[in-house]
């Protein structure tokens, strides 16, 4: 009777053709071992079998297992064959782990010495981001993400990576990428009325990291900063964290309304002119040109943001209010997150030229400048056209979701909330009837599975009580009407709870 053979035949990766045979055919059977496909004391198979199975010489063969054996792998049987060792070479190189320290007692951490934070440290609060949850009607303050054109970005960041250079990989100047800022104050000379030159621009990690930047070098603990009633609680977070005391300025139909006293005393205003945070409105050109000129006597600067006024959908696009700017008084911040993606942490902060080298000093012991291979992509996509395409399909994109929200809303919403008209932007407002109020609106809106954002967490007292946000860009028109429907049975159901506890 023949002689069965004691190990099945083994399985190894392919020869690649560039390592000798007997050096691949050693690490394949290391690595065999190590991963535990071959177990301690396991037989491996004869040398013919070897050569055999895999058309290699046995002198070929016999030299891998000797480098084996020589490193302790395996083990040879006189009259019995090779082994597998028990106890691998790799085994006395691990340091024993050691049983993890228990943590102390709640009594214990109290008897700790307290920390002692400065005083930043103490009013700096959490701002939260994105949440990566399904997107329903109505999140405000996101583009449509499913239609962000992810292979072309893909390939326009492979054709950059193709070309790296070992001077690129260096980094580059504390302000961004110079093909970068050229390209963003092109596209802010022509689209956005901007007045500027590549080198005052500064490449940020996106809007907030403007703000923050202009704070910190321009207000001190206890300055006044002057912001829209309601305004963006993200650059109110900022400023509070810097201990500066925010005044809060009402608005009109005009934008943010000024008295001759309204700057008095103030070192920064911040703004939304092109589309206001959060209802939407568009400043006036007299209103602009009445607020410079209060900033001019005052000596306060002007932070102006422009966070979708790319998105314009009626009415004549009105010039950054940077570009009406005479003195050097107005730093202008965009970002690239609301027309692209969030989690592409690029925006750009448009400086006056007197503040530009305190700025790059700034950044430069900070975090020395933004991460280059995404400004390098992004500037590829820019220059290629790509930027422009995306935003004009976009745009139409966007048009069509606001009409049928305005659409479905006439239909539904009559008599209960009634949506203000919106000429640029991501999301709308609504002003609800018959007395409710916005939390209990958006309350009983999450119950049917409905977004909405009362206005009242962005203002101070009762500004906005009665509005809502409600988002259109990130959401297709099946679910707007969806959520239209939803709204109002919400609406309703709201208002009935609050008729019978008022009427018991």
């Amino acid at each position: 009777m023949a002689k069965r053979a004691a190990t099945f035949e083994l399985a190894l990766a392919p020869k690649d053709g560039t390592a000798p045979a007997y050096r691949w055919l050693y690490a394949s059977l290391r690595s065999a071992i190590l991963e535990g496909r071959l177990h301690p004391a396991a037989r491996i198979p004869a040398t013919r079998d070897l050569a055999k199975q895999y058309r290699l010489s046995r002198g070929t063969i016999v030299n891998a297992i000797d480098q084996l054996k020589s490193e302790g792998y395996v083990q040879a049987r006189t009259g019995s064959g090779t082994y597998i060792s028990n106890i691998l070479p790799d085994d006395l190189l691990q340091v024993a782990a050691r049983a993890k320290p228990s943590l102390p007692a709640p009594a214990q951490q109290q008897r700790a010495t307290p920390r002692k934070f400065s005083a930043y440290a103490e009013r700096v609060q959490l701002f939260p981001g994105f949440t990566p949850r399904p997107t329903r009607a109505f999140r405000p303050n996101l583009p449509a993400l499913d239609l962000f054109p992810a292979t072309l970005w893909a390939q326009v960041a492979a054709r950059r990576l193709r070309k790296v250079s070992t001077n690129f990989l260096m980094g580059c100047d504390p302000l961004g990428y110079l093909p970068l800022r050229q390209a963003v104050a092109s596209y802010l000379n022509t689209s956005r009325g901007v007045h500027c030159v590549p080198d005052q621009v500064a490449i940020v990690s996106g809007a907030q990291e403007a703000f923050d930047l202009v704070a910190r070098l321009f207000l001190n603990a206890g300055d006044r900063v002057c912001m829209e009633n309601p305004g963006y609680i993200g650059a109110a977070t900022v400023f509070q964290s810097l201990g500066a005391k925010i005044s809060r300025v009402p608005l009109d139909e005009q934008g943010m309304k000024l008295r001759e006293s309204t700057l008095r005393g103030a070192r920064l205003v911040y703004v939304t002119p092109g589309h206001q945070f959060p209802l939407g409105i568009t400043m006036s050109l007299p209103r602009r040109l009445q607020l410079l000129e209060s900033a001019r006597k005052s000596g306060a600067l002007i932070l102006e943001d422009d966070y979708d006024s790319e998105f314009r959908y009626a009415g004549r696009p009105v010039p950054a209010l940077q570009g009406l700017d005479r003195h050097g008084l107005v730093l202008f911040t965009g970002s690239f997150s609301k027309v692209l993606f969030p989690s592409l942490r690029l925006g750009y902060l448009v400086l006056p030229s007197g503040l530009v080298d305190r700025v790059s000093a700034t950044l430069s012991i900070t975090r020395r400048h933004a991460p280059l291979m995404e400004q390098a992509v992004l500037c590829d996509f820019i220059t290629a056209g790509h930027f422009g395409r995306h935003l004009r399909r976009m745009r139409q994109i966007y048009a069509e979701r606001l009409a049928v929200l305005l659409h479905c809303a006439r239909q539904n919403l009559a008599g209960l909330l009634e949506i203000s008209g919106v000429e640029a932007g991501l999301q709308t407002v609504g002003w609800l009837q018959r007395g409710l109020q916005g939390e209990s609106a958006a309350a009983a809106a999450a119950q049917r599975n409905v977004e909405v954002t009362p206005l009242s967490i962005y203002s101070q007292g009762k500004a906005a009580a009665t509005g809502l946000q409600l988002g259109f860009a990130a959401i297709d028109a099946k679910e707007i009407r969806r959520g239209v429907q939803d709204l109002a049975i919400a609406l309703e159901t709201a208002h009935k709870t609050a008729h019978r506890r008022v009427n018991p």
